[in-house]
């Protein structure tokens, strides 16, 4: 990507277009407690370094659950939450709307709480994020689409008349909604009222996905962005040699600009249909070392103002 003029200008100096902002995932962080992730106290505090002001809960249980406690931390750094995750199972069954309440219950309801506004909501991978082990097969039934569409549609409506939360489905690597055809057939499945899209522009580029032809073919669906690149080549021989996303991660998805794709066509194409959405930088990196994150960070909310004046920083 060619730098532009607008690179000069001080990074978070414009004042409309998307809300930019960051995640506990950039900072390594995939599970509520493991001892080589960063430390939330630390993550706050990096992430004013950085220069954010909007960042999401993360897994729960990783930031403080009291939402007073939670409250009284972000604001020692001028932060804000923007919304919070959760992860589903609908395609395996009914027992599996449970599990999706249980977390509700505490995920919502913290979100709603601190002032966040919408729900990422994750689909199980077909292969372990862990371990990498193949643990069902990878393409779903059409009974078992039909089963995922009609518990995100409900899932949606709670989260809406109960929460006033606004679910986005998060397509993902080594999930069963993945790739173009996929999220195509998951939004042809379901009510617009209660179901959109937290596009995820490095998951989607990850299987060979345009995200600008996605966003302009279905402008209604698009709620939430994840900011993300890979390393096209690197994602070429990950697919070819059918390695799982959890080992390929902290490879394949890069720090920008050195990926695809573009960040600028996708954040003018967006703020054309609301400039209020927010754009959560979110890189992948499960084991980074801990002194790393801040660093890509900063550049990256650097690179995000200088590739288009359409970013803000609240």
């Amino acid at each position: 990507m060619t730098e532009t003029a607008t690179d000069q200008r001080p990074a978070g100096a414009h004042t409309s277009g998307l809300r930019i902002g960051t995640a506990p995932d950039s900072w390594g962080v995939w599970f509520p407690d493991d001892p080589r992730q960063t430390l939330w106290d630390r993550f706050l505090d990096e992430v004013q370094a950085a220069g954010y002001h909007w960042i999401e809960l993360g897994p729960y249980g990783y930031l403080p659950t009291d939402p007073a406690q939670l409250l009284d931390e972000l604001a020692k750094r001028d932060l804000r939450i923007s919304g919070g995750t959760v992860f589903t199972g609908f395609h395996k069954g009914a027992g599996q709307w449970d599990r999706a309440v249980e977390q509700v219950e505490k995920v919502a309801a913290l979100t709603r709480a601190v002032g966040g506004e919408h729900i990422v909501v994750i689909p199980d991978l077909w292969r372990s994020d862990a371990t990498g082990e193949t643990l069902e097969p990878r393409t779903l039934t059409d009974e078992q689409w039909v089963s995922l569409a009609a518990g995100h549609d409900r899932l949606g409506r709670i989260l809406l008349e109960e929460y006033g939360l606004r679910q986005q489905f998060h397509s993902h690597a080594d999930s069963h909604v993945g790739t173009h055809r996929e999220v195509e057939r998951l939004l042809a499945q379901t009510d617009p009222r209660y179901v959109n899209l937290c596009l995820d522009t490095g998951h989607f580029a990850y299987y060979g996905g345009d995200n600008v032809t996605l966003i302009q073919d279905h402008p209604e669906r698009i709620g939430y962005l994840h900011l993300k690149q890979i390393d096209p080549e690197l994602r070429f021989e990950v697919l070819k040699n059918d390695v799982a996303f959890a080992d390929a991660a902290i490879d394949v998805m890069v720090e920008p600009p050195a990926g695809i794709p573009d960040f600028a066509p996708i954040i003018e194409a967006v703020a054309a249909i609301d400039p209020d959405i927010f754009a959560i930088v979110e890189q992948d990196m499960p084991g980074i070392d801990i002194d790393v994150p801040l660093g890509i960070a900063t550049r990256t909310r650097q690179h995000i103002f200088g590739c288009s004046p359409l970013t803000r920083t609240r």
